[in-house]
């Protein structure tokens, strides 16, 4: 945890961070966490996900966004309107002093606006500059829009993969992908940042979803070249090799997720587990090679979903935990946000918002001994800090309300809509 008294490993570093949506404000955010000054440039109407509450099953209120917040936090926000001249010289003078850019604009889009890493790169040669896109910097499809729900699920295999044969494809959920990506492009980040203060020499680190997906799934996407090995994807949960590793339907109704890879070693306590002490010799169950080669993981299956229809989830639980056999409950999210281990391990913690409520909130999976905890700063409203960046660049405090007033920057306040300005 995070418990010593040393200077968070980013104290002094500022970023420039020009996204929205969810891949690169969470490595921003990761960035913010370790003490870096990350000033958010938005549009005039903001980034969409304060807007997008109904997409996640959550309360629209942007003061209590508990997306936002997660991959916000201990940002200050500047909303900038930077198709104005006026509104682009902030812009310029932000990332002048700045040691990190990060964007998820589309490179084309980036190279019509001169904020392309090779146009930057001429002005400031130590920047580190990080993007993230659906699909590359290069290639026919660099260009699409890309969101993980297509570039990195879809596209990249998961979906049309991982799901049961006899089923329909899994539903899809926002920002895993996305997370996943973010992080990435964090380590990327930091070593090219690691560089950049011992020789002045910046860099273009550039992560993209589909390829984030794609070394995810290495291992199985590399087997796939092999086709007369193994069952193809997608499979049927009958199907599988080692029927030690699977999930498992409880009398309950509950799922248990079982994982013993070593299936030779774990095979006889487990039978001994599950109440079939006479099949724990078995000449043909209990050596996998063997098994599959004359055909009979199936009986096994079907043995074993037999054994687990006769008692509930904690009682399997309990017994398989007890024999420290790998195991653990198919949870959904209200469970999570329960769980006694997450808890533990400070996963979690309450943050009261702008509106009075409380609200549980998700720390960054990132753990240091000698560093102090990250402040708990909640997201920014839309613009917040408007006035006082740009006093911090040099303007007046007549300038800056005359850049509210020509509607150059902006503060928005509750009540007012967003998307007219």
């Amino acid at each position: 945890m995070f418990t010593g008294n040393a200077p968070r490993p980013l104290e002094g570093i500022k970023v420039v961070e020009m996204a929205t949506f969810i891949a690169v404000p969470a490595a921003a955010k990761f960035l913010a966490d370790m003490g870096a000054d990350v000033i958010k440039v938005e549009a005039p109407a903001g980034d969409f996900v304060r807007w997008s509450g109904a997409n996640e099953g959550r309360p629209e209120d942007p003061l209590e966004n508990t997306t936002f917040d997660l991959e916000n936090g201990n940002k200050r926000s500047i909303a900038i309107n930077v198709k104005d001249p006026e509104g682009r010289k902030i812009l310029d003078k932000l990332i002048d002093q700045c040691d990190i850019f990060l964007t998820n604009w589309r490179p084309a889009a980036l190279e019509r606006q001169g904020l392309d890493y090779e146009s930057l790169k001429a002005k400031y040669p130590a920047l580190v500059y990080g993007s993230l896109t659906g699909y590359g910097d290069e290639g026919p499809d660099k260009d699409l829009p890309g969101y993980d729900t297509t570039a990195f699920f879809t596209r990249g295999g998961i979906l049309g993969s991982l799901y049961d044969a006899d089923e329909s494809p899994m539903m899809l959920i926002n920002g895993l992908g996305d997370h996943q990506a973010a992080y990435m492009l964090a380590a990327g980040i930091m070593a090219a940042l690691f560089r950049a203060k011992q020789t002045g020499q910046g860099e273009h680190v550039s992560v993209n979803l589909l390829h984030a997906s794609i070394f995810t799934q290495g291992i199985m996407v590399l087997a796939a070249q092999y086709p007369d090995v193994g069952h193809k994807y997608p499979t049927r949960r009958v199907d599988v090799d080692n029927p030690l590793t699977g999930a498992y339907k409880t009398s309950d109704g509950r799922w248990l997720w079982i994982t013993m890879p070593q299936h030779d070693r774990f095979y006889p306590k487990f039978m001994t587990v599950i109440g079939r002490e006479d099949l724990a010799d078995h000449p043909v169950y209990g050596h996998l090679i063997k098994m599959i080669s004359e055909g009979k993981s199936r009986e096994l299956y079907d043995i074993i979903v037999e054994a687990f229809a006769k008692k509930t989830l904690k009682e399997w639980i309990d017994a398989l935990t007890e024999a420290d056999i790998p195991n653990a409950p198919a949870q959904v999210w209200e469970e999570v946000l329960e769980d006694k281990q997450a808890w533990a391990n400070k996963v979690f913690f309450k943050s009261m918002h702008e509106n009075g409520r409380e609200a549980i909130e998700i720390r960054t999976p990132v753990n240091f001994e000698e560093t102090p905890a990250p402040g708990e700063t909640p997201s920014p409203t839309l613009g917040k800090q408007s006035v006082e960046v740009v006093k911090e660049l040099g303007y007046s405090d007549e300038e800056a309300k005359q850049l509210l007033d020509n509607k150059v920057i902006r503060e928005w306040h509750v009540g007012e809509n967003p998307f007219k300005f």
